[in-house]
C-alpha cells in the first residue's frame, strides 16, 4: 500500500521477526483491517492481532477513551510521515546535483567547441541514464516537458525521481508540464505527489493513452527509452529531433484534461465508459491485453475486467466476435473528447 524509501529500515528490522514484511509495504490482512478501521472510525485491539504491522507501522493508535480499541491514523497523515524522509534525501541529492553540474561545466564548454557529433547518445543502465537526466535538469532554466506513462513496475522509482527532479526546478522558477494517463487520477500516491508540486509553475494533465516516456528540457535536449525495461535510453540534442518531439508533446497536451478538473467524462453512449471506449479502439487495432494495459496505465487484470464488461454490453460470446461487434456497434464513431465545460476550461 505504501511505497517509500528512506527512514524505514530500522523499523522494518525491528518488526521482521514478528510480522515479516517491510514498512514500505502492507500485507493483504493489514490492508483489509486498516480499511475497516477507516470506515468504522475504530477497530477492536483483538481484531488486529493477526496484523501487528498496523500498530508497529503507526497506522493505528490506542483509543484514549477505551484501551480495548484502536483508532486509525488518517492515510494523508501516514503518507506525509513516509514522505518526510524522502524530502530530506531530496535536499541532499539536490546539493550533489549542483556540485556535479559545476564540476562538469568546463568540460561541457570544451565539448560544445569541438567537432565531435554528440547529437544522439546511447545511455545504458539506470545509473548512467539518471546521471544524464540529473545533469540536464540541473541546467534547465525555462521549461521541462514530461510524458510519464503509468507502469506498476516503475511507479515507486518514477515518483521518487520526480520529487528529486521537480522540486529544485520549481524553486528556480522553471515551468513544468507533465502528462499522465487518466488512470493516474485514481492513484493516491500520484495525487499526493502532484499536490506537493502543483502550487508552483507545475501543470499536470491526463489523456486516455500514452505510448512511452519522454523528457524535454528547454527544447534543447530530450530523453526517450529504447527498451521496455527502461535500461537503455537515447539522449537527443539534435535540434530537428528535439523540435519534432516538442511538437508531439504539444499535440497531446492540447488534447489532454487538467488533472484538477475532476474525473473526465465517465458516462458514454451505449453503456460504454470512456476508458472502455479507449480499450475498444485498441482491441480493434489488434493490440493484445498486455499492450493495451501498458498504453492506458492500468494492470492487465483491470484491463481484462473492462474487456469483459464491453463483451457483456455488446453480447459477445467470444474474443473473435468481440472485435466484429465493436466495429459494427458504432461506438468508435462517438466523439469521446470532453467539451470545454467538462474540463473546467
Amino acid at each position: 500500500m505504501f511505497r517509500t524509501l528512506g527512514g524505514g529500515d530500522f523499523v522494518a528490522n525491528q518488526t521482521k521477526a514478528a510480522h515479516p514484511h517491510a514498512v514500505t509495504e502492507l500485507c493483504d490482512e493489514g490492508g483489509r483491517l486498516y480499511a475497516n478501521a477507516l470506515r468504522m472510525g475504530r477497530i477492536a485491539r483483538a481484531d488486529v492481532e493477526s496484523a501487528p504491522c498496523l500498530v508497529e507501522f503507526a497506522l493505528l493508535h490506542p483509543d484514549p477513551d477505551d484501551a480495548d480499541w484502536l483508532r486509525p491514523v488518517p492515510p494523508s497523515v501516514a503518507l506525509a510521515e513516509r514522505l518526510h524522509p524522502i524530502e530530506r534525501d531530496i535536499a541532499d541529492r539536490r546539493r550533489l546535483s549542483i556540485k556535479l553540474a559545476d564540476a562538469f561545466e568546463p568540460f561541457l564548454a570544451l565539448a560544445q567547441s569541438g567537432t565531435t557529433d554528440h547529437s544522439i547518445t546511447v545511455l545504458e543502465g539506470s545509473a548512467r541514464i539518471n546521471t544524464a537526466l540529473n545533469l540536464a535538469t540541473a541546467q534547465c532554466r525555462t521549461e521541462m516537458l514530461t510524458v510519464q506513462p503509468s507502469d506498476d513496475r516503475y511507479s515507486e522509482h518514477s515518483l521518487l525521481q520526480g520529487l528529486e527532479r521537480d522540486k529544485p526546478l520549481i524553486e528556480r522558477g522553471v515551468r513544468i508540464r507533465t502528462l499522465y494517463q487518466h488512470t493516474a487520477r485514481y492513484s493516491p500516491e500520484k495525487l499526493a505527489y502532484v499536490a506537493q508540486l502543483s502550487k508552483g509553475k507545475a501543470e499536470y494533465r491526463t489523456i486516455d493513452e500514452l505510448v512511452e516516456r519522454l523528457i524535454i528540457c528547454d527544447e534543447t535536449v530530450a530523453f526517450i527509452p529504447t527498451r521496455d525495461d527502461q535500461q537503455v535510453a537515447l539522449e537527443l540534442r539534435h535540434p530537428g529531433l528535439v523540435r519534432y518531439l516538442t511538437k508531439v508533446f504539444e499535440f497531446m497536451w492540447v488534447r489532454s484534461v487538467p488533472l484538477n478538473a475532476g474525473a473526465p467524462y465517465e458516462a458514454a453512449a451505449g453503456g460504454i465508459t470512456d476508458i472502455q471506449h479507449s480499450i475498444a479502439k485498441l482491441l480493434v487495432e489488434g493490440h493484445v491485453d498486455e499492450a493495451i494495459a501498458r498504453r492506458l496505465g492500468m494492470n492487465v487484470r483491470t484491463c481484462r475486467a473492462h474487456i469483459a464488461k464491453i463483451a457483456a454490453t455488446l453480447g459477445s460470446g467470444s474474443r473473435a466476435q468481440l472485435g466484429y461487434l465493436i466495429a459494427q456497434s458504432g461506438i468508435l464513431d462517438q466523439d469521446h473528447r470532453p467539451s470545454s465545460g467538462e474540463i473546467g476550461a
